[in-house]
């Protein structure tokens, strides 16, 4: 154990050009940051930029988390989307609250949105599931997330016969598919720095719209 220690304080950590985080010009909006940092991790480069953690309360009370894809930024809030019965949709369904995580690690940048979580309609869901490739569709057809498997060769029977029943229909739309969007409460931004003087900015949303302020690294 005291080896691996070791072997992880010798990773280096924040490698390369960083990029610049001038608080002076900050937008009034978080969403219009956001988008901002988010298209400049898209022109550097960034593997899967739009790949995020999302956490939710677990059924038992204790912290439950998963990787998402963020599906789309709109005035509304950040979107996702997930199966309303699988363990994150019960979760949802529960405690409409989440909290989401984008880390671009080349860039030495962090995102936090904390809020509250609607479903979309039924119009939307469908949509969004209809733009998925067919091998995902196929997959969320099954409608199993989070459920036990025995056997992987009866994951890969039933997903052949889902994407059958998608050829034949390709309209098909899993019927349990939910486009989310979760309204943020508060968002912030984080630009790590080579000599640990890290720059945080907080935007909270209030009656009368958004303040924002410096925090402590």
């Amino acid at each position: 154990m005291s080896d691996l220690r070791e072997v992880l304080r010798e990773i280096e950590v924040f490698e390369g050009e960083l990029p610049d985080f001038d608080v002076s010009e900050l937008p009034a909006d978080p969403h219009e940051l956001f988008t901002e940092w988010l298209l400049n991790a898209i022109r550097r480069g960034v593997r899967e930029p739009h790949a995020m953690t999302v956490s939710t309360t677990g059924l038992d009370g204790s912290p439950s988390a998963r990787v998402l894809i963020c599906k789309d930024i709109t005035a509304d809030g950040w979107q996702f989307a997930a199966d309303r019965d699988s363990r994150k949709g019960r979760e949802l369904s529960a405690r409409p609250a989440a909290s989401l995580t984008f880390y671009w690690s080349p860039l030495a940048r962090q995102v936090r949105v904390r809020g509250t979580v609607r479903p979309g309609t039924p119009d939307e869901s469908a949509a969004d599931f209809l733009a998925r490739s067919p091998g995902a569709r196929a997959e969320a057809l099954l409608g199993r997330q989070s459920a036990p498997l025995a056997d992987l060769a009866v994951r890969d029977a039933d997903v052949r016969e889902a994407a059958g029943r998608i050829a034949a229909r390709p309209g098909l739309v899993a019927p349990g598919w939910t486009l989310y969007t979760l309204r943020a409460e508060q968002v912030e931004f984080w630009q790590g720095d080579k000599e640990r003087r890290h720059t945080r900015v907080e935007y909270r949303r209030t009656d009368a719209g958004w303040e924002r302020g410096l925090l402590w690294p």
